[in-house]
């Protein structure tokens, strides 16, 4: 792992550029969309939790665009995606969507954290849910009989993701039967990809999201990002199987350091944030690097810290101005 040192204080937190039209600041992006339906994403650093930015991590942005970009250009024979280039590190230009309203969560085990993950509401005793039986018995983290899509609604207006059915998605009208089941087909075959290249690295692809959006022919297109840390989770092959057997936690990416960090020093809902040291935000790049460089299996290109990154992006961007 190279030494980050010379990174400290590199972090891009704002990408906002006059010169491109049509600006809307996202939690940790910031999109400009064209006159003639292409989108500028340029990807910053600044790293959202608790429903506030907590700080900005170097390279993070650099590491999520690059690794987005590997799964999309190994899956476009699977799914049309909505890249068409990356000028710089940090920018992705895309095709503008129709991003539908449900998020194709696939999974493959037993696990997660949050209120709509399976694991959690098996432990709170239910056995239906996104419209398959599960049996009594199971352990946390236990492989599931067979991949399961569960999805969920779509939260475009900081509103949150609700469970859904395929029932529910089709009577509802949020999408047609044919595009469910089309949209069904992609994410399986995505997801199965995932895990046949994440097994040549020792890795388990526990489950990810996928967003799909429609182009203006009614064409699925797949968008967002895919198979990064920030939407997908990975687990350590060699030592699970040990671990599970143990009742333990799978061994895994920490992408949550400066959370953990945050979370046993205030209440991040209620309490200001503490200054996070340069050390815990240096070793939270190195993670981001490591978790680049463990999946591709190839090495992390580093950016040239006398250049300022805006700078950078400002220069790859000037055709569009």
């Amino acid at each position: 792992m190279a030494d980050l040192t010379r990174y400290a204080g590199y972090a891009l937190t704002d990408a906002v550029i006059p010169e491109l039209p049509n600006h809307y600041r996202g939690k940790v992006r910031e999109n400009y969309d064209l006159a003639d339906g292409r989108r500028i994403i340029i990807a910053t650093d600044r790293l959202s939790a608790f429903d506030r930015i907590l700080t900005a991590v170097p390279l993070k942005g650099q590491v999520l665009t690059q690794l987005a970009r590997f799964w999309f250009e190994r899956t476009a024979d699977i799914c049309a995606n909505h890249v068409i280039e990356y000028p710089d590190p940090n920018v992705l230009v895309c095709r503008r969507l129709e991003i539908m309203p449900v998020e194709v969560v696939v999974r493959d085990y037993l696990a997660g954290t949050t209120s709509t993950s399976i694991l959690s509401m098996y432990k709170a005793g239910r056995r239906e849910m996104y419209g398959h039986r599960f049996a009594d018995g199971m352990k946390p983290n236990q492989k599931l009989p067979e991949t399961i899509l569960t999805p969920t609604s779509k939260a475009f207006d900081a509103g949150h993701d609700e469970e859904l059915t395929p029932a529910q998605i089709v009577d509802g009208g949020l999408l047609t039967q044919a595009q469910w089941d089309a949209v069904s087909r992609l994410a399986l075959a995505l997801f199965a990809r995932g895990k046949a290249v994440a097994a040549t690295r020792g890795l388990i692809l526990v489950d990810t999201k996928y967003e799909f959006g429609l182009a203006p022919d009614g064409a699925i297109v797949l968008a967002d990002e895919i198979h990064t840390p920030d939407s997908s989770r990975y687990w350590f092959a060699a030592s699970y199987p040990e671990r599970f057997a143990a009742g333990a936690a799978p061994e895994s990416f920490d992408k949550d350091f400066v959370r953990s960090w945050v979370v046993a020093r205030c209440d991040p809902y209620r309490d200001a944030i503490p200054e996070i040291p340069a050390e815990i935000v240096l070793a939270a790049a190195s993670i981001y690097v490591r978790v680049f460089e463990a999946i591709t299996g190839q090495e992390f290109a580093l950016p040239d810290p006398a250049l300022p990154v805006l700078e950078r992006v400002r220069g790859h961007l000037v055709r569009y101005f």
